[in-house]
């Protein structure tokens, strides 16, 4: 089969995905959605069991999840893997994966929101590309959400090929501070990228692009998790910064750019990932070049 520019298999209708819930637990009825959506786009699935499971605010124990996990990168008939949701519970997982696992049967994995901790640890403990993308009962099963389901395929099917300009659609963007740089790009939702500070699988700025994006956190926490991430040396070794969404709080605008322009490195702000509608998927993990005067994200 052939392979796309990052070294994986094109994922295309026919192609099996595994679900698997690291984190927080859905309905019955969303869990039950999930098989016949994907089949609408073509696919096979694999539910696998925690989706099933619940344990207050986690989609079951933490062996299950882990099992689940375990079991859907190993088994050569998943082709890809889509999380159920975020919410929390995905860094309880962190110091019992086998990393060396994910190295041998590395596959595309996608999520977002708590997600961020997995695609910071596999990067770091296993050099795996991730997409920052929107997941099943969050953002596709049920949703009049066309634009994220099209852009999630079309970027598995089409892999991480260099050149590719990134989507952001009727998105508007703004320019918080000009120029260009280049780098892997990193990063996710803040407060989880916050929370793994001081631990074996932060977040690794040094020369890469850095996403951020959050949900219901004001301005002044906003603040609070910049200044630790500055206090940490993680916004003075980016190379420049991507800015997502930040929704269902106050603008924090002015807050980005007090706290980020100083560095003087290119900051594009307002692209359309993380907690919104539409959610475009972004490589984790990947080289990019980030073009703030022009709006332009590109693979390389």
């Amino acid at each position: 089969m052939k392979r796309n520019h990052s070294g994986l298999r094109p994922i295309l209708p026919g192609s099996t995905i595994g679900v698997i819930a690291p984190a927080g637990p859905a309905s019955p009825e969303a869990v039950d959605a999930i098989g016949p959506w994907l089949a609408t786009r073509g696919f096979r699935s694999q539910v696998f069991p925690g989706c099933r499971e619940r344990r207050d605010y986690l989609a079951g124990e933490d062996p299950v999840r882990l099992a689940d996990l375990h079991a859907a990168f190993s088994d050569p008939a998943i082709d890809a893997i889509i999380c159920m949701r975020g919410g929390y519970g995905s860094a309880r997982l962190l110091d019992k994966i086998d990393y060396d696992l994910i190295r041998r049967h590395a596959k595309p994995f996608v999520g977002y929101s708590d997600i961020t901790a997995l695609h910071c640890a596999f990067a770091r403990r296993a050099g795996m590309a991730g997409i920052h993308g929107p997941m099943l009962t969050s953002d596709l099963v049920g949703a009049e959400d066309a634009t994220s389901a099209d852009a999630l395929f079309r970027m598995l099917s089409n892999g991480f090929v260099s050149g590719t300009e990134l989507p952001s659609g009727e998105a508007k963007l703004a320019t918080l501070a000009g120029g260009s740089a280049q780098g892997l790009l990193v990063g996710g939702n803040l407060s989880v990228l916050c929370a793994l500070l001081g631990t074996a699988w932060a977040v690794e700025t040094r020369d890469a692009i850095l996403f951020i994006e959050d949900c219901g956190e004001p301005s002044y926490r906003v603040d609070r998790l910049l200044t630790q991430l500055r206090l940490a040396g993680k916004l003075d070794a980016a190379a420049g910064f991507l800015i997502g969404s930040f929704s269902d709080a106050d603008d924090p605008g002015e807050v980005l750019r007090e706290l980020l322009a100083p560095y003087g490195k290119p900051i594009l702000a307002g692209w359309p990932a993380g907690h919104c509608k539409p959610n475009y998927p972004l490589p984790i993990n990947v080289a990019v070049l980030l073009d703030a005067d022009a709006h332009r994200l590109t693979v390389i």
